[in-house]
Parts: C-alpha cells; sequence; structure tokens
C-alpha cells in the first residue's frame, strides 16, 4: 500500500457559516406559504352597525354628566341638578309631560375626563327604570 503524506498543516477549521441549508429550508416554507394561502378563506367579523331609526323620537331628553360628577338634566330648554337616585324618575317625569312616552329617547352627555364607571351607573339606572331608549352622545373628531 502506498504510504499517505501528510501535508503538515493538519485540518483546519472553517470560520464561516453554511447559508446553504438555511437557504433551503427558507424556498421549501416559501413554497408551502404560496400553495397554502389561496385556501385560506378570510374570516368575517360581524360588526354593530348604526342605522337610521324607523320614526324620529318626538322628545329627546338629555342627562349631561359635569366634570365633577354633578348629574344635570336638560329637559324642553331648563336644567335641572339631579342625584343618580332621582334621575331616573326626573327623566321618567320629563318624558310623561310630553304625552306620548312611548316615542322619547333619553341621550346621555358626559365631559372627556367623567369616569367611564360613572356613565355605566346612570345608564344602568336609567335602563333599570324601564326607559327603552337611551344613548350616547359623541363629539366628531375634526
Amino acid at each position: 500500500m502506498a504510504s499517505m503524506q501528510s501535508r503538515g498543516r493538519g485540518r483546519r477549521t472553517i470560520n464561516e457559516i453554511n447559508m446553504v441549508p438555511f437557504i433551503d429550508v427558507m424556498l421549501v416554507l416559501l413554497i408551502i406559504f404560496m400553495v397554502t394561502a389561496p385556501m385560506i378563506t378570510p374570516s368575517m367579523v360581524d360588526l354593530p352597525s348604526v342605522g337610521k331609526a324607523a320614526k324620529q323620537p318626538d322628545k329627546v331628553v338629555q342627562v349631561v354628566i359635569q366634570k365633577d360628577e354633578r348629574i344635570e338634566l336638560v329637559s324642553d330648554g331648563n336644567t335641572r341638578a339631579q342625584s343618580l337616585n332621582e334621575i331616573a324618575g326626573a327623566v321618567k317625569a320629563s318624558i310623561a309631560n310630553a304625552g306620548e312616552a312611548g316615542n322619547a329617547a333619553v341621550v346621555i352627555s358626559a365631559d372627556r375626563s367623567v369616569k367611564y364607571e360613572s356613565v355605566v351607573k346612570v345608564m344602568d339606572t336609567l335602563q333599570r327604570a324601564g326607559i327603552q331608549r337611551v344613548g350616547l352622545s359623541v363629539q366628531l373628531a375634526p
């Protein structure tokens, strides 16, 4: 047998990263995504929509919550301060004075700095008292 000659240097290590396996894996993943993407159906989310009422309310009663969480009732141009316990009765009385209680709406307006909890308490109090049409007033951004 022939004897092998060694070169004197021996084996040296390669300090470079081999990118070929990485590129192969990425190409396989790209092909998989390209094949499966057309098969995925986009999911539909049913969002609530706001439509126009069939009939405009005969009377609109406004409940205003001030910065210091004072509650005021605005009806027929008159403003009266109310507490949370009295607001439902005052709104019912104001609606009853209009004559047709079935087509009256209550709009809650609150200052931007008022806690969300305060607004929800007023809305809950009105709905528990049997007032059907309760809404929130918003200001559109310029």
